[in-house]
């Protein structure tokens, strides 16, 4: 179950255990001019209005991805001509930026898709929090993913300061002390691999919860119901994402 708490008043689906809902669909199409086209066109699906049906598919999207089969929708040049007069991306997910993380693969979905924002560690600035607010005011995004992933380096990086090392240069410094208050939150106990995971769902989970803490406009569209807010994180080995 969606366990966020600013969920609860949405009566949320599971995020996997909705993985019989496919939120992409591919179909060919004739051309007599071009046959690569008519082959990878995709056909147009609704649009996932609610958090729940947008979980859904992107659960549906990890699940393909994670077993090898991504049907890579919404890359025909048909549909990316269709989005010049406007977008409606099921979600918007902030990312970490390391480069094995990318949201439109992770979650098998195309052009006009997501709404991805990304930064190390995902950490909130004022442009990153300007783009979420920019998706959930003026693209009406039902649901922002904050996900975070296996080994991360800004946690990893945070972690390192927090026992005692020195502070890194440059603006680096910056993220480390963004993410200091949610690696500092977590008891130190077990291996290091262990004590890291927990801090990569700390901050995934602390990024989440200060998104409507630190926008009034993320804050009034979760109290209405026309936006949710959840955390998950990915594990680069097998390719999931996990909803904390």
């Amino acid at each position: 179950m969606i366990n966020d708490r600013r969920l609860s008043r949405r009566g949320a689906l599971g995020l996997f255990g909705a993985l019989g809902l496919t939120a992409t669909g591919l179909a060919g199409c004739s051309s007599s001019d071009d046959t690569a086209d008519a082959a990878t066109t995709s056909t147009p699906e609704p649009v996932p209005t609610s958090a729940d049906d947008a979980w859904a598919a992107l659960a549906a999207g990890n699940e393909r991805f994670a077993n090898g089969e991504p049907r890579h929708p919404h890359e025909d040049r048909p549909y990316r001509e269709s989005l010049v007069a406007g977008q409606h991306p099921i979600a918007c997910v902030l990312s970490c930026a390391d480069s094995r993380v990318a949201p439109e693969l992770v979650f098998d979905q195309g052009l006009g898709d997501l709404f991805t924002v990304r930064s190390a560690g995902e950490v909130l600035d004022d442009a990153v929090l300007g783009s979420i607010e920019y998706a959930v005011e003026h693209v009406a995004v039902p649901l922002v993913v904050v996900l975070g992933h296996a080994g991360c380096g800004a946690v990893a990086a945070t972690v390192d300061v927090v026992r005692g090392g020195p502070a890194p240069d440059g603006s680096i410094a910056a993220l480390v002390q963004a993410i200091e208050p949610a690696v500092r939150g977590v008891s130190a106990g077990g291996d290091d691999a262990a004590y890291l995971a927990a801090c990569v769902e700390a901050q995934a989970r602390s990024a989440a919860a200060a998104l409507a803490d630190a926008s009034p406009i993320v804050r009034e569209a979760v109290a209405d119901g026309r936006t949710s807010v959840v955390a998950g994180v990915y594990d680069l080995a097998s390719g999931r994402v996990s909803q904390l």
